[in-house]
């Protein structure tokens, strides 16, 4: 369509817009001068209806192309507990699921979804899923347990605060009315990101996501009752909390220290560094300084000093999604 001449006049005529201007044309407003020969009021009344409908009609030509329904998803209803709806219809085993249907469970119900080369979710009560594609879903509120076979990096669960990428792996995820989540993972590796901030999760660990600010610190879920407590006070703001982290961090919770490396403020650096160092055996070309400067080598060098995965994995997994 050429926009100058539907505008104002200026470019050369589309041909579909003068068919409609030479329909219409009956109907176009008139000035007083103009109004000498006006029809009856009842031949008045039935051209107002035959305008009406002509508009109706136009706007469903320039519209059709959204009429189209929506792309299917890979994903299919396979079980129903309770009241669920898909949608605006309700849910049924065997479903089909489209690109941007939205999944609701009641406070007794739950739904399972699942797709062949994906994997398997089951939607908790009291939740609301939106499919965006087979590799995509929109967790706005609830809980989801996905169990994941797609290759690595291949599926993303988004949430108001943080988006969770696979990374081969069975995973819990919980999001509260006000966007802030808990992700929990059973089996192998969850990658947390949002913005700048990232984390890393591995199986028997746990991070908080939180909507202002994305996700936070993880930590393993065997950890003291202190330690955990000292974490979430950290992150609500208050840095007098960092000592008692520290203090008491165990080796396994390095995991939690090299996140914390990269977050704290610069002058904190040292006094985490200290500790992580004094936990994990760090390689000989590893120094305080450039750790405490933030050399992204040195960094890297921290982080396979914990036994988890190399920084080559992990790295090659910012390059495939970001």
């Amino acid at each position: 369509m050429k926009d100058d001449y539907l505008w104002d006049r200026s470019g050369p005529p589309d041909p579909q817009i003068e068919r409609m201007e030479r329909a219409l044309e009956p109907f176009r407003f008139h000035r007083r001068s103009e109004r000498l020969n006006r029809p009856a009021p009842r031949a008045r009344h039935w051209l107002w209806a035959a305008a009406a409908a002509a508009v109706v009609l136009c706007a469903a030509w320039l519209s059709r192309g959204s009429l189209a329904p929506a792309a299917p998803t890979a994903w299919q209803v396979a079980g129903v507990e309770g009241t669920a709806r898909l949608g605006s219809n309700g849910a049924q085993v065997a479903m089909a699921v489209r690109s941007g249907q939205v999944v609701r469970t009641g406070n007794r119900s739950q739904v399972t979804l699942e797709a062949d080369p994906v994997g398997r979710v089951d939607l908790g009560p009291d939740s609301e899923l939106r499919a965006s594609t087979s590799s995509n879903l929109l967790l706005r509120r609830g809980q989801l347990h996905a169990f994941i076979w797609a290759r690595p990096r291949d599926f993303v669960v988004d949430t108001p605060s943080a988006s969770a990428v696979d990374l081969g792996c069975e995973y819990t995820l919980n999001v509260n009315d006000t966007g802030d989540g808990r992700l929990r993972v059973s089996l192998g590796w969850v990658a947390f990101q949002y913005g700048q901030h990232e984390a890393f999760i591995p199986a028997g660990a746990e991070c908080v996501t939180r909507r202002r600010s994305g996700p936070g610190i993880p930590f393993y879920e065997d950890a003291s009752d202190r330690f955990r407590r000292s974490l979430e006070i950290y992150e609500d703001g208050s840095a007098a909390a960092l000592p008692a982290i520290l203090a008491e961090a165990r080796s396994r919770d390095g995991l939690t220290l090299w996140h914390l490396l990269t977050r704290v403020a610069p002058s904190d650096r040292g006094q985490v560094f200290d500790r992580f160092a004094r936990l994990v055996t760090l390689p000989a070309e590893v120094t305080r300084d450039a750790a405490v400067r933030g050399d992204p080598h040195t960094i890297d060098l921290c982080w396979d000093a914990l036994n988890l995965e190399d920084t080559g994995w992990w790295r090659g997994w910012e390059r495939n999604w970001k």
